[in-house]
C-alpha cells in the first residue's frame, strides 16, 4: 500500500511539472530559453571612447619623436597653460591630447623640425574629477574615467550609508552655461527599470536629501520615480 501511494505521488508530481505554464514575453521582458547567460561580445567589454581634456594641475607627457631633448613630463600650470622649449607658452585647457599635439606640432613645423610627429599623453588628471557627497561611505573627488555610471561613482566611494536613500539620488551637471538636475532611483535601475547613466568631469553626485533633492518635491507628488528619472532644469 505504501509503495502504491509513492507512485501516485509521484506520478501527480509529474502531472504538475507537465502541466506548468510555460515562460513567456512580455513588453518589459523577453525571455530566452538559455541555461546561462550569454558571453559578451569584444565590443560590450570595450565601451565607447569619451574624449578626456587636459586641464590645470594635470601631468602630462609630452613625447616629440626622434628629438629626446624636447620629450619630457610636465605639469600643466594654474591657469592651464604649458611652456616648451623653442614653443614657448601653449594654451592646453580644454584641449584633447590630440588637439595639444597638433598645436605643438604647428609650432615647431617648418622653423625648428621639418616634419614633426608629436604625441601627448596624461599621466594623472586631477582636473576630470566628480564629486560624491551625501549619505556615502566615503565622500570626496574620484577620477572620472571612460566607464564611469552613477553605480561605479558610489562603489568609488565605498558605497552608500546603511540608512542612505536609495532613491534620493541627483545627479548636478552644467550644459553650455545652464544648470540641469537628474534624480534617479537605484533600485529602478538595479532592477533594469531604466540605464545606469554615465558620469561626466565636474559632475555632482548627492546621496539623500539635499537642496536639488527638494526641488523635485513638487514633481514626485504627481508622479512617483518608477520607471524613469526626472531630469529638469535649475533656474
Amino acid at each position: 500500500m505504501r509503495f502504491n501511494a509513492l507512485v501516485v505521488v509521484g506520478v501527480l508530481l509529474l502531472a504538475a511539472c507537465g502541466g506548468r505554464e510555460q515562460l513567456v514575453s512580455t513588453p518589459n521582458l523577453t525571455v530566452i530559453r538559455e541555461a546561462e547567460l550569454p558571453q559578451p561580445t569584444r565590443m560590450d567589454l570595450t565601451p565607447p571612447d569619451r574624449p578626456s581634456f587636459i586641464g590645470p594641475l594635470d601631468v602630462i607627457f609630452i613625447d616629440v619623436f626622434n628629438v629626446d631633448e624636447m620629450s619630457r613630463e610636465l605639469q600643466v600650470d594654474a591657469s592651464g597653460h604649458i611652456s616648451l622649449p623653442l614653443v614657448g607658452s601653449i594654451d592646453a585647457n580644454g584641449k584633447t591630447r590630440d588637439e595639444l599635439a597638433a598645436l605643438i606640432q604647428n609650432a615647431l613645423r617648418g622653423r625648428y623640425l621639418r616634419d614633426p610627429h608629436v604625441t601627448v599623453n596624461i599621466r594623472s588628471s586631477v582636473s576630470q574629477v566628480v564629486t560624491i557627497d551625501g549619505q556615502v561611505t566615503e565622500p570626496g573627488l574620484y577620477p572620472v574615467t571612460n566607464q564611469m555610471t552613477l553605480m561605479r561613482a558610489l562603489a568609488s566611494a565605498k558605497g552608500m550609508t546603511e540608512y542612505a536613500k536609495v532613491d534620493d539620488v541627483v545627479i548636478l551637471r552644467t550644459v553650455n552655461g545652464q544648470k540641469i538636475a537628474g534624480l534617479y532611483n537605484l533600485e529602478a535601475i538595479r532592477r533594469g527599470a531604466y540605464d545606469d547613466p554615465a558620469i561626466f568631469a565636474n559632475d555632482v553626485i548627492t546621496v539623500g536629501d539635499s537642496p536639488a533633492r527638494r526641488r523635485f518635491n513638487s514633481f514626485l507628488a504627481v508622479s512617483p520615480l518608477l520607471t524613469a528619472p526626472i531630469i529638469a532644469l535649475l533656474n
